[in-house]
C-alpha cells in the first residue's frame, strides 16, 4: 500500500452540520460549533472528516441545492470561520472531505438565472431544456421527491429536467464550457487545502436526451435505459477520467462517488486505480434488503439475513482485487442502523456494537456517521408538522392529500424511513437541548436524549463510543483488516453473520449473533488452527485460547459479536 493509498486505512466521519453542534445559540449547527467539538472526533480517533454541503443555499433541500459553490452559507458561519475549521483539523491530524454537488444546482443559482433568460443566452446549455407545450412534458417521467422530473418554464416556453426537486435544475455535462466551471470550482477547494470530495449522485451527470418512457423503466426494460440514460451511462466515466486528469491527479486526495443503482461490475470501472476515477463509490444494494424489490422507498420487509451476508460478501470479492469499498450503515439520507436492522430497545447497545464489528471489520474504509457511535436511534415525532425532509413532507401530502390515505398510517412509515431520522440533533448532554444549542433547535430533538448522550458516552469505559475507538485502534494497527482477504463461512446459518479475514499466516474470524435469542455457533474446521485471542467483543468472556481452537462450539448471547486473532503476532 503506498502512501498516495492513505485511505485504505483511514476512518471517516460524517458531519451534517446543521445538527452537529451550534455554535451561535441561533438553534442551527454550524461551522464554529464543528470547531468546538474537535478534539472529541479526535478522542473517537477518526482520520477524516466528510462534511456535508456548507455552500450558500436557499435550503430547499437542506444544502444540497447550491446558489454559489464559493461561499459559506450565513447560517453556518464564513469563510473565516471555515478556514479557521480547517486549519484546527488539519493540527489534529484529521483531514476534511467536502461534498461536491454537482449533478444539479439550485434554481438560483447565477448559472441557471442567466439559463432561463433565453434561447440563446450563453448559459443556456449548463442546464438540459427540451420543447413543450404546457401541460404536456416532454417525457413521463418522476422526479426523486415526487412529481414530474420536468418543469415548464414561461419565460422561454421550455421544460428543463430536474431530477430531484424543481428547486434543483440538472447541469447539462456535455457542455464542455459547463465542465471547466466545475473543474475550476473544484481547484479553488483543493488549493484552500481540502483533501478530497464526496461525489453527491455522481453517476447521475450523464443524461443524454432523456426521452424514454420512465414506466418501462420501472417495470425493469429500461436495463438499457438506466445505462445510458439515467445512471453510469458510459459518457460518465470519460467525464470522471477528464475530471482526474485536469483536477484531482494534481492533488493528493480521497474521492468517494455516491452511486446509485450501481453493480460491482460497475463499482470496478470506477475504482480500478488504473483508470484514473475514483477511490471508491457509495453503493445502496445493502440498503435496500429491507424494501419489497421494485416498491417505493417507504414499504418495508424483514431483513433477509442470508441475503444480507451473500449481498455484502459479493462486494467483498468483486472489489477485492480491483477496487475498492466504502463501509457504512448511516447517513444523512438513511434511518439510524440500530432502529433498522438492530434493537433500539433492551439491546440497543449490544446490538449495536454487534453491526459496528460486523462492518468495521471487513476490506474497505468504513464510515461513521454522527451519533452513530453513541446508538443514536430513530425518532418517532407525533405530527408531520415536525418533520423538516422535503421527502418526507411530500410523501405525506402525496399520501393523505392525492390518494387519500390514512394520516397515522403514513406516519408509521415516515417513522421506519424518513430522513430526519438521520438528522435529529445531535445529542451532546442529557442538559437543555442536549447541549445541541443555547436557543431553540431548528428541529425537534429525539427524547432519548438524556439517556443517550455523548457526555454519558465517554465518561463509561464499556459505551459504545469506546467500542468504536477500539474498532478504529485495531484498524489502524493490524493490516490484516486493511489488505486480508475476505471469506464468508456459515452462510445459510439464519442466525449468524460469520466471516474470516487471512493475510499471510494470520487469521481473523468475525462472528455475529444478528438477533436477540441465544445461538449455538459451530466454527468449521480448518478456520481456527492455533490458540485464538479474543480481540474484541460486546460480551465479557473469559475464554482459554486453546478453547478457541478447531471446530469450537460457542453459545452466542442475543446480539452477541466477537472477532477472534489467530497468529503468534497477537
Amino acid at each position: 500500500m503506498s502512501d498516495k493509498e492513505w485511505w485504505k486505512k483511514s476512518v471517516v466521519y460524517q458531519i451534517y452540520p446543521r445538527s452537529f453542534m451550534d455554535g451561535n445559540g441561533d438553534g442551527i449547527g454550524d461551522i464554529p460549533g464543528i470547531t468546538s467539538k474537535l478534539d472529541y472526533l479526535a478522542e473517537l480517533g477518526i482520520d477524516v472528516v466528510w462534511l456535508s454541503p456548507v455552500y450558500a443555499s436557499p435550503n430547499a433541500d437542506n444544502g444540497y441545492d447550491i446558489s454559489d459553490y464559493r461561499a459559506i452559507m450565513p447560517e453556518f458561519g464564513t469563510m473565516g470561520d471555515w478556514e479557521q475549521m480547517l486549519d484546527e483539523m488539519h493540527k489534529r491530524g484529521i483531514r476534511l472531505l467536502m461534498d461536491l454537488v454537482v449533478n444539479h444546482t439550485s434554481d438560483e443559482h447565477p448559472w441557471f438565472v442567466e439559463s432561463r433568460k433565453s434561447l440563446n443566452n450563453p448559459y443556456r446549455d449548463y442546464y438540459i431544456w427540451r420543447p413543450g407545450e404546457p401541460g404536456k412534458p416532454p417525457t413521463d417521467w418522476k422526479a426523486s421527491f415526487g412529481g414530474p422530473a420536468w418543469t415548464y418554464d414561461e419565460t422561454t416556453g421550455e421544460y428543463y429536467l430536474h431530477m430531484f426537486s424543481p428547486k434543483q435544475p440538472d447541469l447539462n455535462w456535455e457542455n464542455p464550457a459547463l465542465r471547466q466551471g466545475i473543474y475550476e470550482m473544484m481547484r479553488f477547494w483543493l488549493d484552500k487545502g481540502v483533501d478530497g470530495f464526496r461525489m453527491d449522485v455522481i453517476n447521475m451527470i450523464s443524461k443524454k436526451e432523456c426521452l424514454a418512457p420512465y414506466e418501462a423503466f420501472v417495470r425493469g426494460e429500461g436495463a438499457e435505459l438506466s445505462r445510458v440514460f439515467i445512471y453510469n451511462a458510459d459518457s460518465v466515466h470519460d467525464y470522471l477520467q477528464e475530471m482526474n486528469r485536469e483536477v484531482l491527479s494534481h492533488y493528493d486526495v480521497l474521492t468517494v462517488g455516491e452511486c446509485p443503482k450501481v453493480s460491482p461490475e460497475q463499482a470496478r470501472l470506477y475504482t480500478d486505480q488504473s483508470r484514473g476515477e475514483l477511490n471508491m463509490v457509495f453503493q445502496f444494494e445493502h440498503m435496500g434488503l429491507d424494501k419489497p424489490k421494485g416498491r417505493p422507498k417507504w414499504e418495508r420487509k424483514a431483513l433477509d439475513l442470508p441475503e444480507l451476508k451473500r449481498n455484502l460478501s459479493r462486494w467483498q470479492n468483486e472489489l477485492a482485487d480491483v477496487g475498492w469499498n466504502s463501509l457504512y450503515w448511516n447517513n444523512h439520507d438513511q434511518p439510524r442502523i440500530v432502529s433498522r436492522f438492530g434493537n433500539d430497545g433492551p439491546y440497543r447497545v449490544q446490538s449495536a456494537k454487534m453491526l459496528a464489528t460486523l462492518l468495521h471489520m471487513m476490506r474497505g474504509t468504513p464510515y461513521i456517521y454522527q451519533g452513530e457511535e453513541l446508538g443514536m436511534t430513530n425518532v418517532r415525532f407525533e405530527s408531520i408538522a415536525d418533520y423538516r425532509d422535503i421527502e418526507s413532507l411530500n410523501f405525506y401530502q402525496e399520501q393523505t392529500e392525492v390518494h387519500r390515505g390514512e394520516p397515522v398510517e403514513t406516519l408509521k412509515a415516515i417513522y421506519e424511513r424518513s430522513r430526519d431520522n438521520g438528522r435529529t440533533p445531535m445529542q451532546w448532554t442529557g442538559g437543555p437541548s442536549a447541549g445541541f444549542t443555547s436557543g431553540q433547535p431548528w428541529m425537534k430533538l429525539n427524547p432519548n436524549y438524556p439517556e443517550i448522550n455523548a457526555e454519558a458516552a465517554v465518561e463509561d469505559a464499556a459505551s459504545l463510543f469506546h467500542y468504536y475507538r477500539k474498532l478504529i485502534e485495531l484498524r489502524k494497527s493490524l493490516p490484516i483488516l486493511t489488505e486480508g482477504a475476505y471469506e464468508l463461512i456459515l452462510e445459510e446459518h439464519p442466525s449468524i453473520f460469520a466471516y474470516v479475514r487471512r493475510l499471510g499466516k494470520e487469521t481473523v474470524l468475525v462472528i455475529n449473533n444478528f438477533y436477540e435469542k441465544e445461538t449455538e455457533m459451530v466454527c468449521p474446521e480448518g478456520i481456527a488452527n492455533g490458540a485464538g485471542e479474543v480481540l474484541i467483543g460486546n460480551y465479557r468472556r473469559e475464554l482459554d485460547g486453546e478453547r478457541l481452537t478447531g471446530a469450537f462450539k460457542l453459545i452466542l448471547s442475543p446480539y452477541e459479536s466477537l472477532a477472534i486473532g489467530y497468529s503468534a503476532a497477537y
